[in-house]
């Protein structure tokens, strides 16, 4: 076996499909087939068995495809040692970025980090904190940028805190907030809870004739266009020409929402990631 048997074997345990792991590969069914049965008698044992929904690795597959994944990180270990000892920052990172960071803030330090470290391969995630949080205990992430208050135990980097606002087009600004279409949109739970809050303590909770949406910028082109009124973060109202209304629970207390960057101290040691995190730093309006 060598690097590109590992290779196959990594995509295949994710793919679990003979044509999708193809595609991947750039290769035919066919090749793929047979690299598998040589690989199958080089080890003198069936590590696939194939059915009509896939492929499953059999108890021995199982313990190759292990071997296969160690083996595979400590190739890329040696490479981006050697590279780094040639003052080349190379390697692979893998970032989750919130979806509101990723529409309003990341294009400018994905273009800089890309300008830097063009030998650094990228994998970007962009997804609901929640789900993000879940792939960075899981550890399928190296750094991730996340909105919102979420348990870890890692190192954790506060790069922005911006008001929760209501917002309304200038035209109804005479018009009653229960008066006026409710636009909300598809959030986490963390943020709809404390937005549930609000609203109860407002007597504003959402009646029947209310319209939602799939995301923040939708939901502010609504608003803007005088469809109604909505609650959303500082972040997506760069351009927003309406009234905008910081607010507040009903102790005194700001509605906030918090932005931070989260890490294990362990990865630092990768200097892909390490670049990556201080370039973030350097772009947000926070002092860190």
């Amino acid at each position: 076996m060598d690097e590109r048997d590992f290779e196959l074997l990594l995509v295949l345990n994710k793919t679990r499909n003979i044509t999708h792991a193809a595609d991947l590969l750039y290769v035919s069914q066919s090749s793929l087939s047979k690299r598998i049965a040589a690989i199958e008698t080089e080890l003198a044992t069936k590590i696939l068995i194939r059915s009509r929904k896939g492929v499953h690795f059999t108890p021995e597959g199982e313990e190759v495809v292990k071997y296969a994944t160690l083996v595979s990180a400590r190739l890329q270990e040696m490479r981006q040692r050697i590279d780094f000892s040639k003052n080349i920052i190379s390697g692979f990172l893998r970032a989750g970025i919130s979806l509101n960071f990723t529409l309003f803030r990341l294009s400018p330090i994905i273009n800089e980090y890309h300008k830097r470290f063009p030998e650094v391969g990228m994998h970007i995630t962009t997804e609901h904190s929640a789900e993000l949080h879940k792939r960075l205990l899981e550890g399928t992430l190296d750094v991730a940028i996340i909105r919102g208050e979420f348990p870890w135990n890692g190192e954790r980097i506060l790069i922005e805190r911006e008001n929760i606002c209501v917002i309304w087009n200038q035209e109804l600004k005479d018009t009653p907030l229960q008066d006026l279409t409710y636009i909300g949109r598809k959030t986490d739970l963390v943020f709809e809870s404390q937005l549930g809050k609000w609203l109860r303590e407002n007597q504003l909770e959402p009646k029947n004739a209310n319209v939602y949406v799939d995301n923040i910028t939708t939901c502010v082109d609504m608003v803007k266009a005088g469809n109604g009124w909505s609650v959303v973060p500082e972040i997506a109202l760069d351009h927003f020409t309406g009234d905008v209304v910081p607010l507040k629970f009903a102790n005194g207390e700001p509605f906030v929402r918090s932005t931070y960057l989260m890490f294990s101290a362990d990865i630092l040691k990768l200097p892909q990631v390490f670049e990556f995190i201080e370039l973030v730093k350097h772009f947000n309006k926070m002092e860190v």
